[in-house]
């Protein structure tokens, strides 16, 4: 049996269809969605675990009586409003049902009024429970969220809020960020916190494959299809259906795939090479991209119509040098999982390694912060310089001298911050500056000491 209409608001069993009969009309009249039934059989099978509505049942029935439904609902969602009908002898039973988790029972004849209060009752009840779990659901979510991407930087703030909103609908969505800047972590965290999280999530970087088989990898191809394709293969968005296909690196794609791809994606369907089915895909597709793809429309490097399709819902994931004051808590987060992994101790961060993660531009991103960490936690030398995949670790940010020292200044303050101090002067003592100095300083970079858990410098004392 298929689930019920989801505007249904109360489902009415009943085996006496004149009862039945006057019963839905006194709800119908009083505005409320009903659903009738002459039995049970199969209603349990009919109701979700998140059903907005709720259920009135006679106890005497063939079949499935009353009582065995009730058992039957609960076992799925406890909180359910079960509401019995009961004659004159089965108020024992009623009241048995009542210790049982039942809502209310009402002994025949009764007034459709006393109905009518008991139904509107249950169904307050009802949407309180079901508000109750959304948000738990979304405080759940929202703490996954801050343990995946860490940091309390406002860019970092903002990604999550959008990850939050993007994840819940069914769009898809383009990632923008630089090389180890968390990509793949994004795209995760859409597909876990979306209703798609009980399908597959296939990932698979474009830039990877030989060109020669992207095609084949991508669509599937069919016996024949090309020398050596001696039998049918299901490609990654075929595999993906019915949840989450990332792709990375898709301006690697060439111009050829690219028609291909926006074919899919404007018409949800692929044809495996070799064949003329038609295959109907409900999936979602992430792409991901290091490149300015508007740029690369732009010199013809990439499809114009397909950015354009692509650009819908874009995420643009900060890199690491414009979130500072994020730099140390992502670095002690990775020394801790490190350190616990490796059942090894973890030292304290010295004053000076702490202000050379800070002066570091980090051109590989989170991924090199985290090699760094891994590195720091198995007690071997930080070595920034010697390690960094590009520019040196003493690379300007950008701007003028005093805009890079004040940047500079900031990001050491916010980090420091990130620490647990119980008032101003511990901070002040831990950064080296008098407290009347460290005060005007919060003021001039816009700094609330609220980041720590207070909400104004005065507060923090």
């Amino acid at each position: 049996m298929t689930s019920l209409d989801a505007r249904t608001q109360v489902l009415l069993i009943d085996d006496d269809s004149h009862l039945r009969q006057a019963l839905s009309q006194t709800l119908d009249l009083a505005g409320l969605k009903v659903t009738s039934l002459a039995d049970a059989r199969g209603v349990a099978a009919r109701i979700g675990h998140d059903w907005p509505g709720v259920v009135v049942t006679d106890i005497r029935m063939p079949g499935v009586d009353g009582l065995e439904l009730l058992r039957q609902l609960h076992e799925q969602d406890p909180d359910l409003p079960v509401l019995l009908i009961t004659g004159h002898g089965d108020v024992p039973l009623a009241v048995q049902a009542m210790r049982a988790g039942a809502y209310d029972f009402l002994e025949k004849p009764f007034a459709s009024e006393d109905l009518l209060d008991s139904v509107r009752r249950a169904l307050a009840l009802r949407r309180l429970v079901l508000d109750n779990r959304s948000l738990r659901l979304a405080l759940a979510d929202r703490q996954q969220l801050s343990g995946r991407l860490v940091g309390q930087s406002p860019a970092m703030a903002r990604l999550r809020e959008q990850i939050g909103a993007l994840a819940s609908i069914s769009t898809d969505v383009l990632i923008l960020g630089e090389t180890g800047a968390g990509k793949e972590v994004v795209a995760r965290a859409l597909h876990d916190l979306s209703s798609r999280r009980g399908g597959p999530f296939v990932a698979i970087n474009a830039g990877a494959l030989a060109e020669s088989v992207v095609e084949s990898e991508l669509f599937g191809h069919e016996p024949g299809a090309f020398t050596g394709a001696q039998k049918r293969r299901i490609g990654k968005f075929e595999f993906a259906n019915g949840g989450t296909l990332f792709l990375d690196e898709i301006e690697s794609m060439t111009l050829e795939v690219q028609v291909k791809l926006l074919r899919l994606l404007q018409e949800r369907v692929v044809e495996r090479l070799g064949g003329n089915q038609l295959i109907p895909l409900d999936i979602r597709v992430i792409a991901a991209s290091k490149e300015d793809l508007r740029q690369s429309a732009d010199q013809g490097r990439f499809r114009a119509d397909l950015y354009y399709r692509l650009n819908v819902a874009p995420l643009r994931i900060p890199p690491l040098r414009e979130r500072g004051e994020d730099c140390l808590l992502l670095f002690q987060h990775f020394a801790e999982a490190a350190s616990s992994r490796h059942g090894l101790p973890l030292q304290d961060l010295q004053p000076g390694q702490r202000a050379s993660l800070l002066r570091h531009t980090w051109p590989g991103n989170v991924r090199e912060l985290q090699n760094a960490a891994e590195r720091f936690a198995l007690g071997l030398d930080l070595d920034l310089e010697s390690h960094a995949s590009g520019q040196s670790s003493s690379a300007p940010v950008g701007g003028s001298l005093s805009e890079q020292v004040e940047a500079f200044e900031r990001s050491l303050i916010a980090a420091e911050m990130t620490r647990s101090h119980s008032s101003l002067r511990s901070l002040a003592e831990a950064l080296g500056v008098p407290r009347k100095t460290l005060h005007d300083k919060l003021r001039k970079h816009g700094l609330s000491v609220a980041d720590t858990g207070g909400s104004s410098p005065e507060e923090f004392d």
